[in-house]
């Protein structure tokens, strides 16, 4: 997306050769990969420590570090390497965004009228919103110490950031539809007006 709006903002007399089906499959297949590249490391790691504290994981679903927490062995530097490669994927993405949206925000600064910054930012907000919601919730949940909190934190916090993003992304981008904000209006007028 952040590409998408880099393309369409700082470049818009190239969109369609530059935002054609072959870059946005191999955007997917990269980003698919990568996903897929994260999780076979997680759980080659995981194959490879011994659990036996029980088999109770205090969670909604298996989470890696709920399933540290029942390890036998110390799983310090395999727990580190983790973090790390999770971490240098993360930041590799938010890097992209970032030099992105400051090419993004220096070419929209340059606009002259009023209105079309204003039109500019306001295409590129739902999707900083959306990113910045899922990374911050993730990164809370997966840099907190293990142990230090309780089961209850880790299951609100679980649900979170599994939950909240993907609920919010709909909304967030809807709420640019025309419709759908007459109706919001509408529908907390009448809200308010019953409430009174």
């Amino acid at each position: 997306m952040a590409y998408d709006r880099y393309t369409a903002i700082c470049q818009p007399l190239h969109y369609e050769r530059v935002m054609n089906r072959g870059a946005c499959v191999q955007m997917a297949a990269g980003a698919w990969a990568s996903g897929v590249l994260n999780s076979a490391l997680h759980t080659g790691k995981m194959l490879a420590i011994s659990f036996c504290r029980g088999n109770k994981v205090d969670q909604f679903f298996c989470e890696i570090p709920q399933l540290f927490k029942l390890a036998c062995s110390d799983s310090y530097l395999t727990e580190t390497g983790l973090i790390v490669c999770s971490v240098g994927l993360l930041l590799s993405c938010f890097f992209f965004i970032i030099v992105s949206y400051v090419q993004i925000i220096t070419t929209v600064l340059r606009i002259p009228s009023k209105q079309g910054r204003h039109k500019a930012f306001s295409t590129c907000l739902p999707h900083l919103t959306v990113v910045s919601l899922f990374t911050c919730t993730g990164t809370f949940a997966y840099l907190k110490p293990l142990f230090s909190t309780s089961s209850r934190l880790d299951l609100i916090v679980a649900v979170f950031y599994s939950v909240l993003p993907p609920v919010m992304n709909p909304i967030i981008y809807s709420m640019r539809n025309k419709e759908i904000k007459a109706s919001m209006r509408k529908l907390t007028r009448w809200w308010l007006s019953t409430k009174n």
